[in-house]
């Protein structure tokens, strides 16, 4: 239960984290739905591959109903033409809830497959960035997890206390909400501050 609710959270926030991108972009129509495609769906079908089983996404109709139901409603209320909405901090905001609910859904998948620390690490990361990642390269840019700051830290660090708390048999609705708000604050502050990581031949 507490993985479907992660997942249906990231999916919901990250198709409007790929439409945002794809506004930025340019991109028509077509354009539009498969960012958010991508964005939402993309690493929780490479999570899948990597542990051997038909992803989810494609198996079942409600992760797709989920984002065009989103990516239509956006553009029947025409949030395309909304200033709010193209503001960056916005769109810090919305993918930080996406950010965080598929680091906490891939990590507690890795629990339940058993997976050690660095397995835990690996599939809440490729969870939470792999869309981002498909969707930039997509689109001839350079992963923005690459370049953004502390934003794959942070799935990272997820990912950690996640397993370290299912050790402790500390796992509940509860500690998993406090490390979803604890995830979307730090992510924020590190937008504010503009926390980034070194850059070894910036000058």
């Amino acid at each position: 239960m507490l993985f479907e609710l992660t997942e249906f959270i990231g999916i919901i926030s990250f198709s409007l984290s790929g439409f945002y991108i794809a506004l930025k972009n340019d991109l028509d129509i077509l354009g539009i739905i498969i960012s958010s495609f991508l964005t939402a769906l993309g690493g929780g079908i490479i999570r899948d591959t990597i542990l051997g089983i038909s992803p989810t996404s494609l198996t079942t109709l409600t992760p797709m109903l989920i984002v065009l139901g989103m990516v239509s409603l956006l553009i029947i209320f025409k949030f395309y033409k909304k200033q709010d909405f193209k503001r960056k901090p916005f769109f810090v905001f919305i993918d930080s809830i996406g950010l965080v609910s598929f680091s906490i859904s891939g990590a507690l998948l890795a629990i339940e497959c058993h997976f050690a620390l660095s397995g835990t690490i690996v599939l809440s990361f490729i969870t939470a960035v792999g869309g981002g990642i498909l969707r930039d390269m997509l689109i001839n840019q350079v992963p923005y997890v690459l370049k953004g700051g502390f934003y794959g830290i942070i799935s990272i660090f997820i990912g950690n206390i996640v397993y370290f708390l299912d050790q402790l048999d500390l796992i509940s609705f509860d500690t998993l909400l406090i490390i979803f708000i604890f995830g979307i604050i730090l992510r924020w502050v590190a937008f504010k501050r503009n926390w980034k990581l070194i850059i070894l031949n910036q000058q």
